[in-house]
């Protein structure tokens, strides 16, 4: 080994140190970056067909008389050919809504009275805005009446709990 370029113990050794003078709360200068990277990265997202489109698919890939055509059409327009067996299942099952993007995740089933809690709840709190509007412009109508003179009285209504 010549003398000018290290050997490889020799730069895990410095290594070694470097993360002993790091541990002990020494910087070590580094390549700094002169601009922060702006690049936007997109984020992947799960492509959805439209049934016209599944469907005008799997007609061109039956109408394909060449050797090859099919994989040529499924390349052209980068999909697999997972992707028309599927499809053309689907169309075989006759479902009707077979070609139409179907909704992901779990299903959600609300109980009826679940939900018409959730009416009464939202009606409730509707109705008792309104009564908090109406007092208010109740209490209005007292002060006006009291400057001009002609009082109202008050008068307690008895509130049933």
């Amino acid at each position: 080994m010549s003398k000018t370029s290290p050997s490889s113990a020799a730069l895990a050794a410095s290594e070694r140190s470097g993360e002993a003078a790091n541990a002990a709360g020494a910087t070590t200068p580094g390549p700094r970056p002169l601009v922060p990277d702006s690049e936007v990265i997109a984020l992947p997202r799960r492509r959805s067909f439209t049934a016209e489109y599944k469907r005008s698919i799997i007609d061109q890939a039956e109408a394909a008389q060449d050797a090859g055509a099919v994989g040529l059409l499924l390349r052209r327009e980068g999909l697999y050919s997972s992707h028309l067996a599927t499809w053309k299942r689907q169309r075989k099952q006759g479902v009707i809504d077979a070609l139409t993007p179907k909704k992901r995740g779990p299903k959600v089933v609300v109980s009826p009275l679940v939900k018409q809690n959730r009416d009464l709840l939202a009606a409730n709190e509707r109705l008792i805005k309104k009564l908090k509007n109406a007092e208010l412009i109740i209490e209005v109508q007292k002060k006006v009446a009291a400057l001009l003179g002609n009082p109202i009285p008050n008068i307690q209504i008895d509130e049933e709990n």
